[in-house]
């Protein structure tokens, strides 16, 4: 199931490498990385796979709520803003964001049409998560999703 919801969010969906979410001047700046128990992961959406790059569980750092704690997952947008050199730079911001909540819309979807709940979140310690990722200059934490199974 998670395989098919990162597809659905900004997976490979064309030979060309186009996504399942748009991107401007196909530039491809957002990166997915997923929050579990285990780790935090890295989308490859090439290979429809994840890339370890934190071994330890970093959901606490993705939010403040308490649910974030205990659900099964997270997923982290960032911008990598050293791909978009055709976008102006004082519209790089604003493009990322509008490419993330195109993916974040599609984890909605996803997740509405396989008995999931998810909900965004922008009230976030960005700085927290760069540092737990290990994020360099160019790339900036936009967004935060919790994903999970409703309560009952």
């Amino acid at each position: 199931m998670l395989s098919s919801l990162l597809w659905a969010a900004n997976g490979v969906n064309r030979p060309d490498g186009g996504r399942t979410a748009p991107s401007a001047m196909h530039a491809q700046e957002i990166d997915i990385y997923v929050a579990l128990p285990a780790g935090a992961y890295l989308y490859d959406a090439a290979a429809n796979e994840l890339q370890l790059v934190a071994g330890s569980d970093l959901r606490r750092v993705t939010g403040y709520q308490d649910f974030v704690d205990e659900a099964p997952l997270d997923l982290v947008y960032v911008a990598d803003h050293s791909r978009m050199m055709l976008v102006p730079v004082a519209s790089r911001e604003s493009f990322a964001s509008a490419a993330a909540g195109a993916i974040a819309q599609n984890v909605y979807l996803f997740a509405a049409g396989n008995g999931l709940s998810t909900v965004i979140r922008a009230w976030i310690n960005r700085d927290a998560i760069a540092n737990a990722l290990g994020l360099g200059h160019d790339q900036q934490v936009l967004l935060s999703q919790t994903v999970g199974f409703p309560k009952a």
